[in-house]
């Protein structure tokens, strides 16, 4: 942090445990959850939408995952900033404020709802590289792992994904759901009629 009193991390992290213990390093970990929760879940259902709109074939495309994963990433940590803030005010204590609450209203009373938005752009900016990185790398393995390219020494190579033999082969739901009871198989056979 610009001006801080620490030489280093570890400096401050000496000081931190000899003034006030361990609770210090855990000030924040409730906001930390209640931020992480709905980024994630903005960030996967933003990343689906946008696949589904750059790729709808869902194929590999590298150029789409790093353009959806770059813009969930960058959706999910714009509508998240307000908390980030709150989180940034209790793990760094420019004011002696404990709580999100209380977090809440230092960061209204220092300059009401833009406040809240304050490092926007930066936030935007670096998430979306990481999270373009991130589902990149993902699709690449997963790829890699499910690609008709791949062949083992003691057999041969797989001839076809198991996904795309399903749907080639006009299978429905019903065929491979053994757990279905023959009431349930015929009642959603005439629901789908």
């Amino acid at each position: 942090m610009f001006n801080s009193p620490y030489h280093n991390m570890l400096d401050c992290a000496r000081s931190l445990y000899r003034v006030e213990g361990v609770r210090a390093f855990y000030r924040s970990f409730s906001t930390q959850l209640l931020m992480n929760v709905p980024f994630q879940s903005i960030h996967f259902v933003m990343y689906e939408l946008c696949q589904g709109i750059l790729n709808h074939d869902r194929s590999y495309n590298p150029a789409a995952h790093m353009i959806a994963g770059a813009l969930a990433g960058g959706t999910a940590a714009a509508i998240t900033t307000p908390l980030d803030v709150c989180k940034t005010l209790l793990n760094t204590q420019t004011s002696r404020t404990e709580g999100l609450a209380n977090a809440v209203r230092t960061v209204y009373a220092y300059g009401g709802v833009t406040a809240f938005y304050r490092g926007l752009g930066a936030r935007v900016v670096h998430i979306m590289p990481s999270t373009a990185i991130c589902w990149s790398v993902y699709e690449l393995f997963k790829y890699l792992l499910t690609s008709d390219s791949i062949s083992s020494d003691s057999g041969p190579a797989k001839s076809e994904k198991p996904l795309d033999r399903d749907r080639d082969e006009g299978s429905d739901i019903f065929k491979s759901a053994a757990i279905f009871t023959p009431l349930e198989i015929t009642y959603s056979s005439r629901v789908l009629e």
